[in-house]
């Protein structure tokens, strides 16, 4: 570069960006959210929607957004959506509570994690490419912003929880991925 030369722009495109939620038409909580007790939040519990099944494209996202961000607030009686991040098909990762309000997706824990979705249903198939490499990019930004330890455990949501969830193709998928663990043994697991 010669003298009094400006060095061009340098831009890095998120590979995958978060879609926050006024882009999917999230309502308002209907009551303002607790932020969490501890952070950097020492779990991280992975789900599966079962239903939806599946969601193709930033549209169908979109809807499945919402129609879970229903079913959570006026059938299950919740403040809000259930998770902190969902995440559709090639890897579409869109905000549910966000990093720092407490989630309703895994009792005893959910004070103290970070609760991510796989929009689809993976009990005999796993989710495609995109959506495994934007969980663990999820997960690295997270710990990036000190939202995440470093040191985090990774849980399926049937650890703490009676349920089949994630699915039983991801939960064995997940139990090689990094920071793999158990629940704390303190912690009784409830009945559903």
């Amino acid at each position: 570069m010669e003298a009094g030369e400006v060095p061009a722009p340098t831009t890095t495109v998120d590979p995958f960006p978060i879609i926050p939620r006024r882009d999917w038409g999230a309502r308002p909580p209907k009551e303002p959210p607790q932020p969490l007790v501890e952070v950097p939040t020492p779990y991280v519990v992975i789900h599966h929607t079962f239903i939806p099944k599946y969601c193709n494209s930033t549209e169908e996202c979109v809807l499945a957004m919402r129609e879970m961000q229903r079913f959570h607030q006026d059938d299950r009686g919740w403040n809000d959506i259930g998770y902190n991040f969902c995440i559709g098909g090639e890897g579409r990762i869109m905000e549910g509570r966000g990093w720092d309000a407490v989630g309703a997706h895994a009792p005893k824990y959910n004070t103290r994690s970070i609760g991510i979705c796989l929009i689809g249903d993976f009990t005999a198939s796993m989710p495609d490419a995109g959506m495994l490499e934007a969980a663990h990019h999820l997960i690295a930004r997270g710990i990036d912003m000190g939202k995440i330890s470093a040191n985090y455990t990774l849980l399926g949501h049937r650890q703490v929880r009676d349920t089949e969830c994630p699915g039983q193709t991801l939960y064995q998928a997940i139990q090689a991925w990094p920071h793999w663990g158990q629940p704390d043994p303190n912690d009784k697991k409830p009945k559903a």
